[in-house]
């Protein structure tokens, strides 16, 4: 995958981080935007690797539980979060983009 498009999966991954995962709700404060960026890469991963959305949504739960400290269930919302993800176009080439 070249660079611009490296650029734009990883930033469309964190966009969807911030506006529909977003679990300290801090989507709408601007100075948060960045928030969940230290995430990214662990979904392109997961993504790249052709995990199922079940697979993600535990993923996502897991970063709220060990990293964040919170209750980490796996919920409606991280199923959802996780099916727009991998709904997202993976590169044709498979390499994995850099961080």
């Amino acid at each position: 995958m070249d660079k611009a498009a490296a650029r734009a999966f990883r930033r469309e991954i964190g966009r969807i981080l911030l506006q529909e995962w977003d679990p300290i709700g801090v989507a709408d404060e601007p100075m948060a935007a960045d928030e969940y960026e230290g995430y990214v890469y662990g979904v392109v991963r997961l993504l790249l690797d052709g995990a199922p959305a079940p697979a993600i949504a535990a993923h996502l739960a897991e970063i709220e539980c060990k990293r964040m400290g919170m209750e980490g269930v796996v919920s409606s919302r991280h199923h959802a979060v996780a099916s727009t993800l991998r709904a997202l176009p993976i590169p044709a080439d498979g390499s994995r983009p850099s961080v």
